[in-house]
């Protein structure tokens, strides 16, 4: 039937398989900026909320990024977003979202950028309405004839109507034998809702009789109406139109007068305030929405009507002006004005095509080009490639991404100094009886432009300390160099979890656009443990295998050797200032070397130690195949310890803090009950309150010095748990001889970035990354990729599952299974045990208990007492 389609001014298609209808779109100046120009909110019933503002592009672009102003997921479906003013003491619109059992009202807001980054919006939630029904739709409206607000009234799916004030909910109704909800909307002139009841019949309700009705708090309340009791909720008016209507509109002509269009399945119909039909339009296709708007001619009406035959059917009154086609089904229409361009149709189809549209045709203005005979210079083309080509081999040799301007711009550099400070800067220290030593960390930076807002902060892992962590500069003109210090020490008596250090520096260049460098450094062992004597006994002891000569171990570690050591080349003692010894010995007859220790997590610190100065020994050598490896059993039985250690403080703190806040409620209720004592002109005895307010005050005192102490002693159990994790880590990597990729992905699992909070812990952030690594790249089948996991983390209620996962996960690398990060590259699982580790069926390992599944890998203790006899009788004969 159209000669003509809508001419596609900005479209696009919002996210994957999400689902719309026509509540979800509106149209309005929602930010407030007064300019005149309209946002589109629209809202899906996946829960996703967004707001655009879009520009006009050119033929075969798609959407810029900038269109999209906000996209936020409310996680609730929307079924009906509006906007007006909602919010009580301002007339600013406001933005209301319906969902199914709440009712939202946001306030919608931009922040201007000063970068290339463009503007920032966020909405803040101003309050919200829990509903006790199902909703179905809401209108809004002045109800009552106020000024400067708007009131809601959400109609619920059994049919009634709630009003509500703004922030405070007004009353409930029930519409006389409602059986289906239908479309709703409100009449300011009248100050009536008008909606179509399940008998096909159109019925309007005076605000002011709902309001006076009886309260309705159950459906059975309206038949007691009918025996008087209460006043009765009587409608209006009420027209029999025969058909179900799928939506209703209010245009106001003038003061004096305005309609109410309906449109039904097949017909559509213009009525007047008191319900008299003033024109009735059949169809010819089956609607799905439709908008009434003025029309330029005094006392007519254009309607937009868009129907499932892709088509959009202009009419004025009766007489249809226009029909375009549209490229889908649209669900929902509304006209606005778009960066400056008034009448912008918007249509929204149920399958989420966004489309800006208007009207009309555009002139072909094409010609065709004509034809030039002129002749070639081949000569200039040859030169002229040859120079592209140049080009193009200097781009590539620079490569895609040119960051030299970038790191040029501020150069920063680290050094650790090669020998301990003289005089020790450190203050304030929890070691016990031995001096802690400190060592100084110089920090260079170098500017080549001029720079600005320059900060720099010194990070060192937990109880080290700096003398001072944070510095600012001020590069005022090119090529400076600027030299800071700073001393670090151990301030607690128990070990960090990593000697490594970082120095991130912040800084803005002269255009405003803000950078961050950071650059490592590594901290000397000695800092942190002093020579000791070797312990021939210990609870825990590794081994770590070589493919290379055992090194004299004085020679490995010169600064930690002394004179009378020099007949004990094999054996090595280390005293940490927290107080425990770590002994480091080397087989006489094979190439191993043993570190053995009374505590699990002191081992880390060591070990890693010794492997890197054996690769820069034998890097020195010029040995290039120098490997270590492990062939023991996975100590998960001491790491399990550490995590029930470490979850058991986490759910003391819980209890503590609990504890501690009903304590503080308890006194503050005695000291309003004292305070009304003595406000009291009448003297009147205490009771005792006073001795109850002071024994409450020292349990309050109590409890916060118990819940100090617990963070304290979670803190010292974090690092040693995060020291065992970086053992455990290493023993993997040693064991199943991981890449350096496998490596980072087994830390990014275990070794989480966030500090440890009683919202949000180690254990379950820990528990969902295994989990997801199980069911992705170590998974045993497709049918395991398919699970979702739990969204939301929380605090478990053991640690049972964690240590499950952990065993599997093990288990998983032991036959074969290899970490990576796409879920298609999953190896198969092959039947490869390094180790004493020996298969578990696949088909019983999840049935196991977790005591059986976690002795497979567990450290009995003593290690070496697994090697062959004569082996442990040449480690052993070093300590006799």
């Amino acid at each position: 039937m159209s000669l003509f389609k809508a001419r596609d001014w900005w479209s696009t298609v919002l996210g994957e398989k999400e689902e719309f209808d026509q509540g979800c779109l509106c149209l309005a100046d929602v930010d407030n900026s007064g300019n005149g120009q309209d946002k589109i909110i629209v809202g899906s019933f996946t829960g996703y909320l967004r707001i655009f503002s879009p520009h006009s592009v050119k033929a075969g672009d798609g959407p810029q990024a900038e269109d999209l102003l906000l996209e936020v997921h409310l996680r609730d479906p929307v079924l009906q977003v509006e906007v007006g003013k909602f919010v009580s003491g301002t007339e600013m619109l406001h933005l209301a979202v319906l969902h199914a059992r709440k009712l939202c009202v946001y306030s919608v807001s931009g922040t201007l950028g000063n970068v290339d980054h463009g503007n920032q919006y966020q909405i803040k939630l101003m309050y919200e309405h829990h509903l006790q029904r199902t909703a179905c739709n809401m209108t809004y409206g002045p109800f009552g004839g106020i000024k400067g607000r708007d009131l809601i009234c959400i109609q619920s799916m059994d049919g009634m109507l709630m009003v509500f004030e703004q922030e405070s909910y007004a009353f409930g109704r029930f519409l006389p034998g409602s059986l289906l909800p239908g479309p709703l909307a409100y009449s300011a002139r009248t100050d009536s809702f008008i909606t179509v009841s399940s008998c096909r019949q159109v019925e309007s309700y005076k605000y002011q009789v709902l309001a006076f009705a009886t309260d309705a708090d159950k459906k059975q309340e309206t038949e007691q109406q009918k025996l008087g009791s209460g006043k009765r909720l009587v409608v209006d008016w009420t027209l029999n139109i025969g058909e179900q209507a799928l939506d209703i509109c209010i245009i106001p002509f003038n003061q004096s007068a305005s309609s109410v269009f309906v449109l039904g399945e097949r017909n559509f119909f213009c009525l007047k305030d008191n319900g008299q039909i003033r024109f009735m339009k059949k169809l010819d296709c089956s609607p799905s929405c439709f908008l009434p708007y003025c029309s330029v001619s005094e006392g007519t009406v254009n309607t937009l009507i868009g129907n499932h035959d892709h088509m959009l059917h202009v009419y004025q009154d009766v007489t249809l002006k226009w029909a375009t086609q549209l490229p889908h089904v649209p669900v929902a229409v509304r006209v606005g004005c778009l960066h400056d361009l008034k009448g912008v149709i918007v249509t929204l189809s149920d399958d989420g095509h966004l489309q800006c549209s208007y009207l009309g045709t555009d002139p072909s203005l094409f010609q065709a080009p004509k034809v030039e005979s002129r002749e070639l210079n081949y000569d200039e083309l040859d030169v002229e490639l040859k120079e592209l080509q140049r080009i193009i081999k200097d781009v590539k040799s620079q490569g895609v991404w040119p960051m030299t301007e970038r790191e040029d711009d501020l150069k920063v550099s680290a050094v650790v100094s090669s020998s301990l400070d003289s005089v020790s800067q450190a203050t304030n220290v929890e070691v016990g009886a031995d001096s802690v030593p400190s060592i100084t960390v110089k920090i260079t930076l170098q500017n080549r432009v001029v720079l600005q807002k320059v900060k720099l902060s010194l990070y060192v892992q937990p109880p080290l300390v700096s003398t001072c962590d944070q510095f600012t500069f001020d590069f005022a003109v090119p090529d400076m160099t600027s030299v800071v210090a700073s001393s670090v020490y151990l301030k607690r008596s128990y070990l960090p979890s990593e000697l490594e250090g970082n120095v991130v520096v912040s800084y803005s260049k002269p255009t405003g656009i803000p950078r961050v460098t950071q650059c490592k450094f590594r901290l000397p062992l000695k800092l942190i443990c002093l020579p000791g004597q070797p312990s021939k006994t210990a609870s825990h002891k590794l081994t770590i295998d070589t493919n290379k000569p055992p090194v004299s171990l004085p020679g490995l570690f010169p600064d930690f050797a002394s004179q009378s050591d020099d007949d004990q080349v094999n054996v090595m003692g280390f005293r940490l200032l927290g107080g425990s010894r770590v002994t480091l010995l080397a087989s006489r007859t094979s190439q191993r070397y043993r570190i053995q220790s009374e505590q699990f997590e002191d081992l880390w610190l060591i070990t890693n130690e010794l492997i890197l100065r054996l690769q820069e020994y034998f890097e020195k050598q010029g040995i290039k195949d120098f490997a270590c490896s492990f062939s023991g059993c996975i100590p998960l039985q001491e790491y399990f310890e550490l995590i029930d250690h470490h979850f058991e403080l986490r759910i003391n703190g819980e209890k503590l803090e609990e504890l501690l806040s009903e304590r503080a409620v308890q006194f503050r209720a005695i000291q309003r009950r004292l305070l009304t004592r003595f406000r009291d002109k009448t003297p009147a005895p205490l009771q005792h309150l006073d001795t109850l307010l002071d024994g409450t005050y020292k349990q309050v005192m109590a409890l916060a010095d118990a819940v100090e102490e617990n963070q304290d002693r979670l803190l010292q159990s974090s690092a040693g748990l995060r020291s065992a994790t970086h053992l455990l880590i290493l023993l993997v990597r040693l064991w199943q001889k991981l890449s350096a990729d496998q490596t980072a992905i087994l830390e990014a699992a275990f070794l989480p970035l966030q500090e440890d909070t009683q919202e949000l812990g180690w254990e379950e952030t820990v528990d969902a990354a295994i989990a997801h690594l199980l069911k992705t790249c170590l998974s045993k089948s497709s049918k395991e990729q398919a699970l979702n996991l739990n969204s939301q983390l929380s605090i478990p209620k053991d640690t049972s599952r964690l240590k499950k996962h952990i065993t599997l996960l093990c288990d998983r690398l032991a036959k074969g299974g290899r970490l990576c990060l796409s879920t298609d590259a999953a190896a198969p699982q092959a039947m490869v045990m390094p180790g004493g580790c020996t298969p578990i069926p696949e088909s019983d390992l999840d049935e196991r208990s977790l005591e059986e599944s976690a002795e497979l890998f567990t450290n009995h203790k003593h290690l070496i007492a697994e090697t062959p006899v004569p082996e442990v009788a040449a480690l052993q004969g070093v300590l006799e």
